[in-house]
């Protein structure tokens, strides 16, 4: 007989092999032209189960291409080793800075139309635009129904850019944008502020009243849809996004945020565990990055260290944890910021 311990064991090894083998046979699966058309017979019948038109789903797909190029982008993404140091002077240049100052110009009347609208700093709006697509030169040139159905018939992830292409359905099917006009990166990430399909559907914004929201060419649209992003997971005005500070010699790094927690809601029970009073904070020896005095107001930070306890250490506040929501890396989140806050002091 065997014990339950055993029992549980063998299954849970049993488990691995199976996820193993999987893996294994999608690494193996051969990519061909025929078995993607037949693949994508399979996704419009899909399509017309969920209630799309014959008409509308022969007409999206009539052209829908295989991306190898796609899944080649997929499988090597770049896992170059930097800190703050290195990045934030490639990401938050002077070149993109002075870009930023000058759409904050250019744009001044809708970014503060929208901005009083949503209660989002167009600064930060300006920093996502920039940083997402440099301002709307780099939004990519994929197709977004080939690329989906194409990174969607390799498996590594199918049922993710599966439901990611019912999702562009629904949009081209709402009257958005037409199926050839709707372009993004490899993996789908589409206009100015680079959403996929399904952050388009729950945040995309008409901006000018026009009837749709268009997120590739009205730039009242793209900021209308930043900052109805931000609002929605709670940005505040009355706030920005966290600062620099100086930490004591003997400090207790048991009161900050992990580096690694393992996905965004670890993250957030770590940040609900440490963070604290800026009251609190001063008793625990942290100052402005000066070496002056906390402020004394009345709102919670969490402490926060991008390249971990020898690197630079951050007080952030609320609005840092919608950035985390927008995209959860320390560096992008760290970027925005650096880039919001040149726009505004100049330096």
């Amino acid at each position: 007989m065997f014990s339950t311990s055993k029992i549980r064991r063998l299954l849970f090894l049993s488990a691995i092999s199976c996820a193993a083998f999987s893996n294994v046979a999608i690494a193996q699966k051969q990519l061909t032209q025929e078995g993607f058309e037949q693949y994508v017979e399979g996704l419009k019948q899909q399509a017309l189960e969920k209630g799309f038109s014959q008409e509308f789903i022969d007409s999206t797909f009539a052209n829908v291409e295989l991306y190898k190029r796609a899944i080649k982008a997929d499988k090597n993404q770049p896992e170059k080793v930097e800190t703050l140091e290195t990045y934030l002077p490639v990401r938050v240049s002077d070149w993109k800075v002075n870009k930023a100052k000058e759409m904050m110009k250019l744009h001044r009347d809708e970014l503060q139309k929208v901005g009083k609208e949503y209660g989002v700093q167009p600064r930060f709006i300006v920093a996502l635009w920039g940083l997402e697509s440099n301002f709307g030169a780099i939004t990519g040139n994929y197709n977004v129904i080939s690329a989906l159905s194409t990174l969607a018939y390799e498996g590594r992830r199918e049922s993710f850019f599966t439901r990611e292409l019912m999702n562009a359905l629904t949009i081209i099917d709402q009257g958005h944008i037409k199926a050839e006009d709707m372009k993004g990166s490899w993996a789908g990430a589409m206009g100015h502020n680079q959403f996929m399909p399904s952050s388009f559907l729950a945040y995309a914004a008409d901006g000018d009243g026009d009837g749709k929201k268009d997120i590739w060419n009205n730039t009242t649209d793209v900021f209308a849809s930043i900052a109805k992003y931000l609002k929605s997971v709670g940005w505040d005005d009355s706030i920005t996004w966290a600062r620099q500070v100086q930490l004591p010699e003997d400090f207790d790094y048991s009161l900050a945020i992990p580096q690694n927690t393992g996905g965004r809601s670890n993250w957030l029970k770590a940040w609900k565990r440490t963070e604290m009073s800026l009251d609190d904070w001063q008793k625990a020896g942290v100052r402005r990055f000066n070496g002056q005095d906390l402020p004394k107001v009345d709102i919670t930070a969490a402490l926060v260290f991008p390249d971990g306890e020898k690197g630079r250490a951050y007080l952030a506040y609320d609005n840092y944890k919608c950035l985390m929501h927008w995209n959860l890396s320390y560096y992008f989140v760290t970027s925005v910021g650096h880039l919001a806050d040149r726009i505004k002091f100049n330096p």
